[in-house]
Order: C-alpha cells, then sequence, then structure tokens
C-alpha cells in the first residue's frame, strides 16, 4: 500500500510539473505539431478499423434484444449512445495504451539510458519541457481527433451490419439517433476521452523519463506503463460513468 501511494504521489507531482510548464514555458510549437501528427497518423488506421467492427458487434447485441419487442427502428439510436458513452472512449484508450503509451515510454526511456537528456542539461535547457512537454500534450490532443475518427466510424459499421445483417436501412437506422444520442452522451464520451488520455500521457512521460537500470529499466518502464494505464483506464471509467450518472439525476430533478 505504501509502495502504491508513493508511487502514486510520484504521478501526480510530476503531471502538476507539466500542468505549470504548459502555461508558462515556451516550447516549440513545432515539436508538438509534429507530436500531434505522428500520433493521429500512426493511429487512426487502427482505430477506424477497430471502430468500424466495434460498431458493427454494437448493433448484433442490440439487434438480439430489439427483434424480440418489434423495436428494431431505435437500433441505431441505442448503439450509438452505447458506443459514444462507453465503448468508443474505453476502445481508444486502450488501443492508445499499446501502441503510444507503449511506445512513448520505450522512446524517452531509451534517451533517458543513452544519456540524451543530459547533454541537453548541459546544453542549458530542461529535457522536460524541450522532450517530454511535446509528447504529453501531443497524446492528449491527438485523443480527440482519434475519438472522432473511432465513432464516425462505429456508426458507419453499425449502418453496414444493420442494412445486411438486420435489414434496417440506412434512413432507418439514423432517424433515431438524435434522439438517443442526446448532449450529455456526448460530453460523456469527450470527458473520458480526455480523462482517459491525460491519465495515458502521464504515466507514459512519468516512467520513460524516470528510467534506471540500463535496456533491463527500458522493458520494465514500457510494462509498467502497459499495466497501470489499462488498469487506471478501468477505475477511471467505473468513476467519470458514476459521476455522470450523479449529474444526469440531478439535472432531471431541477427539471
Amino acid at each position: 500500500m505504501t509502495r502504491f501511494l508513493d508511487s502514486l504521489g510520484h504521478h501526480v507531482l510530476f503531471f502538476l510539473q507539466l500542468v505549470r510548464l504548459t502555461f508558462k514555458s515556451q516550447f516549440r510549437r513545432q515539436d508538438l505539431l509534429m507530436q500531434i501528427w505522428t500520433i493521429t497518423n500512426q493511429s487512426l488506421p487502427t482505430i477506424i478499423m477497430a471502430g468500424f467492427f466495434v460498431g458493427a458487434v454494437m448493433t448484433i447485441q442490440f439487434t438480439l434484444q430489439l427483434q424480440d419487442f418489434g423495436a428494431l427502428s431505435y437500433l441505431g439510436g441505442l448503439a450509438t449512445s452505447g458506443t459514444f458513452r462507453e465503448v468508443g472512449p474505453l476502445l481508444i484508450g486502450f488501443i492508445l495504451c499499446g501502441k503510444v503509451g507503449a511506445f512513448t515510454a520505450s522512446e524517452l526511456g531509451t534517451m533517458k539510458i543513452t544519456e540524451q537528456f543530459d547533454a541537453i542539461l548541459c546544453m542549458g535547457s530542461d529535457p522536460i519541457n524541450e522532450i517530454v512537454l511535446p509528447r504529453f500534450l501531443g497524446i492528449i490532443i491527438s485523443s480527440g481527433f482519434l475519438l472522432v475518427g473511432g465513432l464516425f466510424a462505429s456508426i458507419l459499421g453499425g449502418m453496414v451490419l444493420g442494412a445486411f445483417y438486420t435489414n434496417v436501412s440506412v434512413e432507418e437506422y439514423l432517424r433515431h439517433i438524435p434522439r438517443f444520442l442526446i448532449g450529455i452522451s456526448i460530453l460523456s464520451g469527450f470527458l473520458k476521452s480526455l480523462v482517459f488520455s491525460i491519465l495515458l500521457a502521464v504515466v507514459c512521460t512519468y516512467q520513460g523519463y524516470h528510467v534506471t537500470g540500463g535496456a533491463k529499466g527500458v522493458g520494465r518502464a514500457v510494462v509498467k506503463t502497459a499495466v497501470i494505464s489499462m488498469v487506471g483506464i478501468v477505475t477511471l471509467d467505473w468513476l467519470t460513468s458514476f459521476s455522470m450518472e450523479i449529474l444526469i439525476q440531478i439535472v432531471k430533478e431541477a427539471r
């Protein structure tokens, strides 16, 4: 328990340091744009493919429930709402953990053990500001673009399977989406994606920057990044879902 709290405290302090540097430092914008482009370009094909099949799976699952009640016309709305609120952000968070988080931890860890950070210090610059911060912000910003791409792909996947599997036309599939995909659902999806991306960005940059023990230490940092990020995402998913349900109840009572 002590080790867990100690590790949590170090991650929180590192996050606060990055937040402070975000508003005070003069890091190169070109580095940030390069990180956003690299992360988005490398991850978007995987996200789109996964989102397409997730939308198809959600369509199958809701079809099995709705066809017994003769309510297949609501298929598009329910499948899309469920994907936006839960499955989409969670899926993208897991994919980024295995693809972006592990790579970033490995990249920073390799720079640490090859003393590239020490070289930057000798030149009078801060490696956190020059190297770590653009990667931290790049992960957070690019996750928003990836979420949008993955969610649109999930809608397309649901429509395709709905047309071939349940004979629900595209017009009928799309008709009830505005009814179920209300503002709170969209807010919930983007809020979860933001929280998950911040967690991943903090964990992978912290683990990579604090690598010790040579090449073996880099491997340990990658494993820790994957484990901590995935467990943290599941935990935060429950916390954000619980908080959003409370918020929805408060809004309904206020009306």
